[in-house]
């Protein structure tokens, strides 16, 4: 009875946090238990929690503390679950891979929960195209690509099993080029399967990063995860159904692992890579913030956020603070490069804010979107969008009859052809045209049927500037515009107020963009400093 007596005082708070501490100590030193011994390939359940490893009388306080000390819990012990998605120019080499992976162990003892998406690295992506057309003429090269991923396997310490998996990876990658040689054929389905080799290699290399600096993560392709599409290669979209699978894959997994995964890519339900076209890594990163009930996703780019106009243009832009979904979706489509709208759309349907920030300057806050915003000024940001077609339909004929719209509007359904912005009266129609859109081959076969019924004149090297604004105040807006159009002597060919309410658009002659896009930077953003 004295023993045990004995033994009972000793089993204290203390003695146990000590414990747990050498046993901590043991789990970081011996090599077996090291992070890259992680398989990264295959989900692996994760182990059992603290409280099951230690025993079901362990007090909660103490494993509380014992994490905190190891750097798993954030300054109060609290914890946010996070998805963040960092794009090819911040993975562009191991200098940076080192750089992200020691943002992403801030965060964590900060008190980030973090699920990670990559895209591929640098201009991987454009390698592969490129590699996919000399294929098409017999070449088969991927010098450029095994160097880039061999040389920063052994630059961030991949273990011989990642090592291998980069090795399988490339050798799978050449077999393709091989048989795309050999058919003189790239259908839409090979290519998606040609370019999901960029992020299937990045995230590995990534996870091996982030096992060398202390911090647990594994590799995940997005498929085995149960991120299921459909057949539309090149442009799929994300079912339904794997909301619930991908929750289920990442619900049981251990709070201090870092999933590495995949944007851009799926499968669908024949086994085939699908690609999610464009903004598929930020779309993949919403989607899977919205299974898995994240409290924020962080999208890190090379910029503070989103400008208040493009610093190639306007050097004195700054980053807007905060700005709506409708707003950010306005600006993507008109020319600014943040999230594409279609990328946004689980984080809107779930109510999780969108923060864009810089991977080479992480302490500055960036821009967060968010279903409202507090502040309410005239202007929230400029933009344009350049390689624009300007089409005047002008048919008296029609003056007082019906179906004059209505059968513009065929014509170009008819065609394929989209159209940007619409203004309309009575007996005519203007309407922008992008002219990269691949549609606009059979713009002479559309002006051809168009010419039948209405005359028609073509201004071609136009471009839209965008106003994102508070449109309660358009008065106010719209008189200080045409002023400043007014004193630069710059002619609106065309005016549209969007349907979505926080959107004005010029059309203007190209040659006068800059002139045009500074001058109301000036008076909506720098005059009122």
């Amino acid at each position: 009875m004295c023993k045990l007596g004995i033994y009972k005082i000793m089993w204290t708070q203390s003695h146990q946090l000590f414990i747990l501490w050498l046993c901590g100590l043991f789990l970081n030193v011996h090599p077996f238990f090291q992070p890259r011994f992680l398989n990264t390939d295959t989900f692996v359940k994760p182990s059992p929690s603290l409280h099951r490893n230690f025993g079901p009388k362990m007090n909660a306080d103490v494993v509380k503390s014992y994490k905190q000390q190891m750097g798993l819990y954030g300054a109060g012990g609290k914890t946010r679950r996070t998805v963040i998605k960092f794009g090819g120019s911040s993975l562009a080499s191991s200098d940076r891979l080192y750089e992200v992976a020691t943002l992403v162990k801030d965060l964590i003892q900060k008190g980030d929960r973090p699920i990670m998406v990559c895209s591929a690295m640098g201009k991987t992506t454009n390698n592969l195209l490129s590699a996919g057309q000399l294929a098409m003429q017999g070449k088969v090269f991927t010098d450029a690509i095994r160097t880039l991923h061999v040389l920063t396997a052994n630059e961030v310490g991949a273990t011989n099993s990642t090592k291998l998996e980069i090795e399988e990876l490339l050798t799978d990658l050449e077999k393709l080029l091989n048989g795309i040689s050999y058919l003189r054929e790239l259908t839409p389905r090979t290519l998606d399967y040609l370019v999901s080799f960029g992020e299937r290699l990045s995230v590995r290399l990534m996870a091996a990063q982030l096992n060398s600096i202390g911090v647990p993560a594994q590799s995940f392709d997005a498929f085995n995860l149960g991120l299921m599409t459909n057949s539309d290669f090149k442009n799929a979209d994300i079912l339904e159904e794997s909301y619930a699978n991908v929750k289920k894959a990442l619900g049981p997994m251990d709070e201090n692992l870092v999933a590495v995964v995949t944007g851009f890519i799926g499968k669908d339900k024949d086994g085939h890579i699908t690609t999610l076209g464009r903004g598929g890594s930020d779309l993949t990163a919403t989607f899977l913030a919205g299974a898995v009930g994240a409290d924020e996703i962080q999208v890190w780019k090379d910029v503070d956020g989103i400008m208040t106009a493009d610093p190639r243009i306007v050097p004195t832009a700054i980053p807007v603070p905060e700005i709506t979904f409708e707003e950010a979706a306005e600006l993507a489509y008109f020319g600014a490069k943040v999230l594409h709208p279609i990328s946004m759309r689980p984080a809107k349907r779930a109510n999780i804010p969108v923060r864009v920030k810089n991977s080479y300057n992480p302490e500055h806050p960036g821009t967060v979107i968010t279903g409202e915003r507090s502040v309410q000024d005239v202007a929230t940001a400029i933009t344009v969008k350049n390689g624009i077609t300007l089409l005047d339909i002008v048919s008296t004929r029609m003056l007082g009859q019906y179906g004059f719209l209505a059968k513009v509007f065929e014509l170009f359904d008819k065609y394929e052809i989209s159209v940007d912005m619409v203004a309309t009266s009575e007996v005519s129609i203007s309407l922008t045209l992008d002219s990269q859109q691949d549609a606009m081959s059979k713009l002479p076969k559309l002006l051809a049927e168009l010419e039948s019924i209405a005359e028609v004149d073509v201004l071609e090297k136009r471009s839209i500037v965008s106003i994102i604004a508070n449109l309660e105040k358009s008065s106010e807006l719209m008189g200080a515009t045409f002023k400043i159009l007014e004193d630069i002597n710059c002619v609106v060919e065309m005016l549209s107020q969007g349907a979505s309410k926080v959107n004005i658009g010029l059309v203007v002659d190209s040659s006068r963009v800059d002139d045009v896009i500074k001058a109301l930077h000036k008076r909506f953003f720098e005059d009122k400093l």
